[in-house]
């Protein structure tokens, strides 16, 4: 309220003056408002094209005037929202009524509407856009202002309190004739937008939204703008639905013997099964293990998590498969299982366990002597519980605590199902089970704990073997293998349980340097026997007496696991993922052992590059499904890219440095360094004639590339990016470039004209792309699940024909959409398999097939693409129901 008033006036009187002095100056605001409105009305009128003129209650922006920029939709009215700095007067233009499809993204956070000027990208401001209440379109709806009290402000100035607001309504005044000629981006850096609204630095910017011109979506609340390319005239026009294409597994690369056991065997069939992440393989040899005329592979996708052990019916039909626990990407626990399924069929028969186990399913037996009716299990809890289970019943028999320490193996006496051993870290325990007559839950299970005596306890027994006579070997973390005889029981024997008959230590060889991690009986009663440090392969004749060995090369790493194939074959899993076949010494190559990142396609072959945390960098044959080639980079690869002409490759490393290799000799032919953080991406132009290099510091390096790929010389720098840069594409022009970074801008980049950014991102809408792979873009933005927190999409590819996208998630899924892919919540088809996050998707050079990389479990999966534009028909659609959240989908 004002000061005092003069002698007489009363305090109900002196409040009176002020709300008539408040009420005269906003009838003077208002009616300024009007005419400004009604002036810029009339103009937009005036240059209206005459089609539009036959309605008259369409309102439309003219497209052949100046100030509007073209290619809005004509059936599209402008909506705004104009928000001064002090007064709060609202005016809305009400738009026609729309498709239901047409919307400019998610909500705007509370208090989202307003935002202070300063340095942002298209990703970095927001904008309004007012709803009218329902009416004609066209029709002028003034927003009441909310009344307030006069309070004084700082920093005011000198002006009277009457005169203030006529200086702030002749400024809107004058910018009300434009208010419907501006785009609704206000997100520009630092001026880098001429479509945003005006004001010096410090000074608040108005919100403004032209439907018709751009979306919006929000990332952890922050906007990100994105206009629509001027051939859209509706959203409405674009594809809906999930794609026509669908995807098939049709191969797995890698083997997990890094950190599992129980994980190579030989089925009835001649298959070999093996697991890696959350599918367990079935390949048939053919020539050589994924070598050239290889046989093909089956896979089981029943799991919903890891699968960390194996066991396979003394039938050699039946599998039993224990996976870990995990949780799903509503941070839902996905308990630990055990699968009982048929490796003809595929089908799963019996589901153990579900809810009884803790952590995850350590280690699994079957019994032998009553044709496999009973299956034994150790989880990972803190006691790794020992539980005996009725396999068709699928039903608890017996249970008990077996130790603190870890257990690594298990099984069944072959001659006697009563009996069952167990080691792992400083024991040996044997295990006598009373099935209680079968009735669930009331078997008993006592222990024996085995004696070392004379013999040096070792820290670690990894693996043990039944022999035909009844003795066991045990093969030890100090390269020892020892024999366990029967012999009666005796009092003084430490342990408990009541067993007539206890093991004891009758023999012991010293086999290998280092760990023994595999023992395998063979069907003409030797044994062998993998060694860790040596990486050594002995047979042993009766008395461990050695016959034969091995020493598997360095590069494939130590002896995982052993089994014996068709007549003398052998195969072996080794400690860096590599599966070797041959007879004591051949074998095939090495896969990843470590998170993959790095992966691209070759331009006109079916071959394709990766490389990851574990410094190789491997060059797979899709067609062959082999590892042509891998080199030992020293470091971590982050990103790879071909050169257009195959002849050479750029590998970008966690350090800053590049490379450039030969992609037939495997020669470094150019080695470079950027800066010191580390390169997300690397990324030639159509033509080959440069090489981008999005690196964390910020910035992108440009390249000028000799005609072969093997020069390389600096161009120039593109600076403007306030995060780090995570992925770019080149035009189909090879002079642009539009990158996205960490804190979700989309910058765009004149390179052939001196590495310049683009400060109009509005005039890029229509640019055609060579690739796209950024995650976020008009095209694309439809793949974002609500709620997303920015980092649930690590990848994105668009296939070579644009027909389709595919999306690799944080939760360890790959997604298929159509593309463009600009709807809201669009539905794609899902794929299920990786057992950690999915890094990177992309697609070969003909489209027939995607790869996608898995982090933590180090698997490639190929994927055949098959429907239109595949190579193969489309599968029926699946039966379950599409889940709605949060984007539909169908898991596949």
């Amino acid at each position: 309220m004002d000061g005092a008033g003069g002698p007489g006036e009363g305090p109900a009187q002196e409040a009176l003056q002020s709300l008539s002095r408040r009420l005269q100056v906003q009838e003077k605001e208002m009616e300024l408002v009007k005419a400004a409105l009604a002036e810029a009305l009339r103009l937009l009128r005036l240059q209206a094209p005459p089609t539009s003129l036959q309605d008259p209650g369409t309102l439309g922006p003219p497209r052949d005037s100046p100030a509007v920029p073209p290619g809005l939709p004509p059936t599209c009215s402008p909506s705004l929202v104009s928000r001064g700095t002090q007064t709060e007067a609202e005016v809305e233009v009400e738009p026609p009524p729309g498709p239901p499809g047409l919307s400019n993204g998610p909500p705007a956070p509370p208090g989202g509407s307003e935002e202070p000027s300063g340095t942002q990208s298209e990703g970095g401001g927001s904008s309004s856009s007012g709803t009218g209440s329902p009416g004609p379109p066209g029709i002028l709806r003034l927003a009441q202002p909310p009344q307030r009290t006069d309070t004084p402000r700082r920093n005011s100035s000198s002006s009277s309190p009457s005169e203030r607001p006529r200086q702030k309504l002749s400024r809107k005044a004058a910018s009300s004739a434009n208010l419907l000629l501006r785009s609704g981006s206000t997100e520009s850096r630092g001026g880098k937008d001429p479509l945003s609204s005006p004001g010096g630095p410090g000074s608040r910017r108005s919100n403004y939204n032209l439907e018709g011109i751009s979306v919006k979506m929000f990332l952890r609340g922050r906007p990100i703008t994105m206009y629509i390319p001027s051939g859209i005239r509706s959203l409405e026009e674009l594809p809906s639905g999930p794609p026509p294409e669908t995807l098939s597994l049709d191969w797995v690369y890698g083997y997990r013997g890094r950190d599992s056991r129980s994980n190579l065997f030989v089925l009835r069939s001649g298959e070999v099964v093996y697991f890696i992440a959350c599918v367990v393989v079935l390949y048939r040899p053919g020539g050589g293990p994924g070598g050239p005329g290889g046989g093909g592979q089956r896979h089981y996708r029943g799991h919903t998590d890891c699968v960390r052990c194996l066991a396979v019916h003394p039938d050699g039909v039946r599998v039993a498969s224990g996976q870990t626990a995990g949780v799903d990407k509503d941070g839902k626990p996905l308990q630990p299982v055990v699968h009982v399924w048929d490796s003809e069929t595929l089908l799963k028969l019996q589901e153990i366990g579900l809810g009884a186990f803790e952590r995850g399913v350590g280690a699994l037996a079957f019994s032998v002597a009553d044709q496999g009716a009973f299956l034994c299990v150790v989880d990972d809890s803190n006691e790794h519980m020992l539980s005996v289970w009725d396999c068709s019943r699928g039903t608890k028999l017996a249970e008990i605590k077996s130790t603190n320490d870890s257990v690594l193996a298990v099984g069944f006496n072959p001659r006697d199902s009563s009996s069952i051993v167990t080691s792992g870290k400083s024991h040996v325990h044997f295990w006598n089970w009373n099935g209680g007559t079968g009735i669930p839950g009331n078997g008993t299970l006592t222990r024996k704990q085995g004696v070392f005596g004379k013999y040096k306890k070792p820290k670690f027994i990894p693996c043990f073997v039944f022999l035909p006579d009844g003795d066991i070997l045990t093969g030890d973390s100090e390269g020892n293998i020892l024999t366990w005889g029967r012999s009666l029981s005796d009092s003084r024997t430490p342990g408990r349980g009541g067993a007539k008959e206890t093991y004891g230590i009758v023999a012991q060889a010293h086999a290998h340097e280092g760990s023994i991690f595999a023992l395998c009986l063979r069907r003409d009663g030797t044994v062998l026997s993998g060694g860790g440090r040596d990486r050594r392969l002995v047979q042993w004749g009766p008395g461990l007496v050695a016959l034969q060995e091995a020493e598997i090369p360095d590069h494939f790493g130590a002896v995982r696991a052993i089994a014996e194939g068709p007549g003398s074959e052998l195969l072996v899993g080794t400690t860096k993922n590599a599966l070797l076949r041959g007879d004591l010494a051949q074998g095939f190559s090495p896969g990843h052992t470590d998170e993959l990142w790095g992966l691209c396609t070759h331009p006109f072959q079916n071959r394709f590059l990766t490389c990851g945390h574990d410094r190789q960098l491997c060059l797979w044959d899709g067609e062959g499904h082999a590892l042509a080639w891998s080199i030992d980079l020293k470091e971590t690869g982050l990103c790879a890219d071909f050169h257009p002409s195959g002849a050479v490759v750029a590998v970008g490393l966690n350090t800053g440095r590049w490379l450039v290799l030969d992609t037939e000799t495997r020669e470094i032919v150019s080695d470079i360094t950027d800066g010191n953080e580390q390169l997300s991406v690397v990324r030639y132009s159509p033509d080959g004639l440069y090489l981008a290099i999005g690196s964390h510091d910020n910035m992108i390096y440009i390249y000028s590339v000799s005609s072969d790929g093997a020069k390389s010389s600096r161009f120039g720098r593109c600076v403007g990016h306030s995060s780090f840069i995570t992925h770019l594409d080149w035009s189909k022009d090879g002079n642009f470039i539009m990158s996205n970074s960490g804190d979700y801008e989309i910058l765009y980049w004149d390179v052939a004209g001196g590495c310049k950014l683009l400060r109009n991102r509005y005039e890029s809408r229509d640019r055609e792309w060579a690739t796209y792979t950024c995650v976020l873009g008009f095209h694309v933005y439809g793949v974002w699940p609500d709620g997303s927190d920015g980092t649930d999409i690590n990848s994105l590819c668009r296939s070579h024909n644009e027909r389709v996208v595919a999306v690799a998630d944080d939760f360890c899924k790959v997604h298929l959409f159509q593309y463009p892919c600009a709807r809201a919540k669009a539905p794609s088809l899902v794929y299920g398999g990786h057992g950690s996050h999915v890094t990177s998707v992309r697609f070969t050079h003909d489209d027939s097939h995607l790869i996608s990389l898995g982090g933590k479990d180090a698997s490639i999966f190929q994927w055949r693409v098959l429907g239109a534009g595949g190579t193969g028909p489309v599968p029926t659609t699946p039966s379950r129901t599409p889940s709605l959240s949060p984007a539909s989908s169908l898991d596949v």
